[in-house]
């Protein structure tokens, strides 16, 4: 078992290669006497900003493991205990036809490429573009306000991660994740991302990873349909038995249902076919830009743009006395931008993205706050669909409805008044903004606890409620509005064969946790069928 090591301390201006070094220090040994030499994480402790460290989890192998831990007795020096797994027992039925996954975004993606590897050879159904293609769609929806329903931010190879900041970051404790992070490095992330305290890659990486993954789907012989809509599922007596895709009916005892939060046309199919689901809690707020420098100088203080520190990040969360919601920052990308995410005509959505150098002058965050079923208009599945969709056509009438994005400098929207210049932030928004009243398309409690928090996150991070600071209108799309229910196989209760999965069936909440449910799916079907 090879020995894990904690808390190995380099000061910022040490070099790299002094990991080594300290952890043979730790250890008592010579580098002769180890085989392998690997580092597990690093975080950044910059409680101290005049005296911030990285700190190190590393693993070595070497003979005679356990008589070296017992010689050190040092509560950072372990053994590494093994991860035991019960070995895979494929199912006893047999599958008469390939399983389908609809939706390429990291649940798809992954469910896909794991059951490709295993020689399931899966069709994968996406209704947007590959994501070359995606891409040039994309640009051209902010250049000129043209959007394509079927392929933007939200829809396409994938999914609406594509477009973020690539985030790997997961609070889920899950062997897969391993699995993950090693077969994106396979594929063209950057090694870093395996031992990152906050792993991401950007989405020019990304793009390049996903290109790769689908051509080893397909290389193992799976098939992927792009510009292809599931329309319609065949069910008899609970069971699936077939699906409707751009007209054609496709036999189907499993299907994958991997289709992301935006999905509404599908949501509302389900629902017609009384598949069982549930309105859920999601929040909703705005995009805030402030200089990226503030927030590096704020996080770092005098090491602020130091070679060995990326552009610095926040977390933040406030329970408003007034209110009694919560606000918090979510998806927040340093050095990135504003872009705009619609996903249906007349309604205006926006997203944070960054690249993987994060350089840009700008950091942005949704500041969002917590709506749940009792806010909505009804108790139908749909309701909160609804809600969403309220509240974007809003933004859209108040942008002008021209999906030009309604912005309000922070001080002019905690004084409530109009915005009619710009100060030291310049937007990061395309295809345009306008000046507006932020307040005119969100609810009041949102408003209120939105300038609740602003306030409260300022004694946090210094100039958070900065004059100047820019809000840019709005954001919906935090996670699905709906559950799909489903049972202790993972298929939804209303229909065998059927397996809602990722963050759009409300079982997940970020990339890599799509992605491990994706996965968990894919081998909840192999332990039931076999090819």
């Amino acid at each position: 078992m090879p020995i894990r090591i904690n808390n190995v301390i380099l000061d910022i201006d040490e070099d790299m290669e002094m990991i080594k070094v300290k952890t043979l220090r730790k250890i008592k040994m010579k580098e002769k006497d180890i085989s392998e030499f690997k580092i597990l994480r690093e975080s950044i402790d910059a409680r101290k900003k005049d005296n911030i460290k990285f700190n190190y989890t590393v693993e070595v192998s070497a003979l005679n493991e356990s008589k070296i831990i017992n010689r050190l007795r040092d509560r950072d020096v372990l053994l590494e205990k093994p991860c035991y797994e019960d070995e895979f027992i494929y199912g006893n039925k047999k599958m008469e036809h390939r399983p389908v996954i609809v939706g390429m975004g990291p649940a798809g993606m992954f469910a896909g490429l794991f059951m490709a590897e295993k020689g399931y050879r899966p069709i994968i159904i996406e209704r947007g573009e590959k994501v070359e293609d995606r891409t040039r769609t994309i640009e051209k929806f902010w250049k000129t306000g043209e959007l394509d329903l079927n392929s933007n931010v939200q829809f396409g190879e994938g999914g609406a991660g594509t477009f973020s900041d690539g985030k790997l970051t997961t609070r889920i404790k899950d062997t897969r994740c391993d699995y993950i992070l090693h077969k994106m490095v396979e594929y063209g992330a950057p090694k870093e991302i395996i031992y990152k305290g906050k792993p991401h890659i950007g989405t020019d990486i990304l793009k390049i990873v996903v290109k790769n993954i689908r051509n080893k789907i397909i290389e193992l012989g799976g098939k992927i349909r792009f510009k292809s809509i599931l329309e319609d599922i065949i069910v008899k007596e609970n069971k699936l038995k077939s699906i409707v895709v751009n007209g054609e009916e496709i036999p189907c005892e499993a299907l994958i249902l991997a289709i992301g939060h935006s999905s509404r046309d599908t949501y509302k199919m389900l629902y017609d076919r009384q598949i069982f689901m549930s309105p859920k809690a999601f929040a909703i707020g705005v995009r805030v830009e402030h200089p990226q420098d503030m927030i590096n100088i704020n996080q770092y203080g005098k090491f602020a743009n130091h070679p060995r520190l990326k552009a610095a990040d926040y977390r933040l969360s406030y329970t408003s006395k007034n209110t009694g919601r919560s606000v918090y920052s979510f998806c927040m990308c340093p050095g990135g931008e504003v872009v705009a995410a619609a996903s249906e005509e007349g309604r205006l959505v926006t997203n944070g993205m960054s690249y993987f150098k994060r350089d840009k002058e700008n950091a942005n965050s949704a500041i969002v706050v917590s709506v749940n079923p009792k806010d909505f208009k009804d108790n139908s599945p749909l309701s909160g669909m609804e809600y969403q969709r309220h509240y974007e056509e809003l933004a859209y009438k108040v942008g002008g409805k021209s999906y030009r994005a309604p912005i309000q400098l922070m001080g002019d929207f905690i004084k409530d008044r109009k915005s009619n210049r710009l100060g030291k932030v310049i937007p990061s928004y395309k295809p345009g903004y306008e000046f507006s009243n932020i307040k005119d398309c969100l609810p009041n409690y949102v408003v209120d606890t939105l300038r609740e928090g602003f306030l409260n996150f300022n004694n946090k991070i210094k100039g958070f409620a900065y004059e100047d600071a820019l809000l840019t209108g709005i954001e919906t799309r935090t996670s699905a509005p709906i559950r799909i229910d489903r049972n202790e196989k993972l298929q939804s209760i209303s229909a065998e064969g059927l397996y809602p999965a990722g963050e759009g069936a409300g079982y997940a909440g970020g990339i890599v946790s799509a992605a491990v449910d994706g996965i968990k799916v894919a081998e909840n079907i192999m332990k039931e069928y076999f090819l």
